[in-house]
C-alpha cells in the first residue's frame, strides 16, 4: 500500500506563491501519474494536475494554466506543485493522488493541505 504525504501549503497573499510536495513511500511510479485535485469548503473536489511519472506530459485544468507547474523528481518519488500567482479562488484543500495508467483510476490519496490565498 502507497503513502502519500503532502506538504508545503500555507497561507499567502495574493500574487504569491507557494510550492506543495507529495512524498511517496511504498511504491515506485513506474507505469503511473500523479495527479493534484483541490477541494474548497462547500465545492466539488476538482482536478488540478497530473504529470505521467515516465513520459513526463503534464496537464492542467484551464484556471491554473500558465501559474501553475507540476513536476517529479524521480530519485526522490516526490511530486511537486508550483503555485504561482496565487489568486483568492484557489483557496481549498489540495490532495495529491496516484493513478495506475492501466486502470485510469486514482487509487491512492494523501491526506491533504490546506492553501489560503487572502486578498
Amino acid at each position: 500500500q502507497v503513502q502519500l504525504v503532502e506538504s508545503g501549503g500555507g497561507l499567502v497573499q495574493a500574487g504569491g506563491s507557494l510550492r506543495l510536495s507529495c512524498a511517496a513511500a511504498g511504491r515506485t511510479f513506474s507505469s503511473y501519474a500523479m495527479g493534484w485535485f483541490r477541494q474548497a469548503p462547500g465545492k466539488e473536489r476538482e482536478f488540478v494536475a497530473r504529470i505521467d511519472w515516465n513520459s513526463g506530459n503534464t496537464y492542467y485544468t484551464d484556471s491554473v494554466k500558465g501559474r501553475f507547474t507540476i513536476s517529479r523528481d524521480n530519485a526522490k518519488n516526490t511530486g511537486y506543485l508550483q503555485m504561482n500567482s496565487l489568486k483568492p479562488e484557489d483557496t481549498a484543500v489540495y490532495y495529491c493522488a496516484t493513478l495506475p495508467l492501466r486502470t485510469g483510476s486514482y487509487d491512492n490519496w494523501g491526506q491533504g493541505t490546506q492553501v489560503t490565498v487572502s486578498s
